[in-house]
């Protein structure tokens, strides 16, 4: 699973994800709502886990708002506050399961794997289309205009994202966390240099751009 982890615990933030790692799992860690919103509302996870109490921005907002955005992801809240007001107020307010602290990881995971579990069983997409570009993900084939393009994974799972994200700007940030899991600017070129080979696979040949520049913010993959 990826879960993001919005919680201003240093030290409990740094022990769930060693623990979430050992079992398999990737974590991205936000220490406040605001970051945790922009996270949560730009990324691609599996599971969100929110402390409700939380600088600049409580966790129960974060929620609520992601929720009114369409972000259907499942969130487990984790709070001291264990009254059942507290938790009737935590899930109407979109969270999908309640934990009151202390608590035991073992807890935590087997209710954070049951949330994943839940979700997979919804109908995934796995077909994208944009104009004449198609993409599909359990033949792990892209097509434009019928005609096959060859990518290399990282390439496809570039393409994948900027097709799940169709029509919006994807920053150079949202590529290095969802595409390459750099939580940092690693200061290099690794983004141009594989937008570069995209553009040329997916393009060259064909009459109408489909990836734009957007200059000083980022791509945006769409049909003109």
């Amino acid at each position: 699973m990826k879960i993001l982890l919005i919680e201003d615990d240093r030290e409990a933030a740094d022990y769930l994800k060693k623990a979430f790692s050992e079992a398999g799992h990737t974590t991205h860690l936000a220490a406040d709502g605001e970051t945790g919103f922009a996270l949560a509302d730009s990324g691609d996870y599996d599971v969100f886990v929110i402390d409700r109490m939380l600088p600049r921005r409580d966790g129960l907002s974060v929620i609520a708002e992601l929720r009114e955005r369409g972000n259907e992801t499942p969130a487990l809240i984790l709070s001291a506050l264990g009254e059942v007001d507290d938790r009737v107020t935590g899930l109407r307010a979109g969270g999908d399961d309640y934990l009151t602290k202390p608590y035991a990881f073992s807890e935590l995971l087997a209710r954070v794997e049951v949330l994943n579990r839940r979700a997979g069983s919804k109908e995934v997409e796995t077909l994208y289309r944009v104009g004449d570009l198609e993409l599909d993900r359990l033949s792990h084939t892209v097509r434009r205009a019928g005609q096959e393009i060859v990518l290399q994974p990282r390439e496809f799972r570039l393409l994948e994202y900027l097709m799940r994200h169709a029509g919006q700007v994807v920053t150079r940030t949202m590529l290095l966390e969802n595409v390459w899991d750099y939580h940092f600017d690693p200061q290099t070129n690794v983004i141009d240099v594989h937008v570069s080979r995209l553009r040329g696979k997916i393009e060259r040949g064909f009459d109408r751009p489909v990836l734009h520049t957007v200059r000083g913010a980022g791509y945006v993959l769409r049909a003109e």
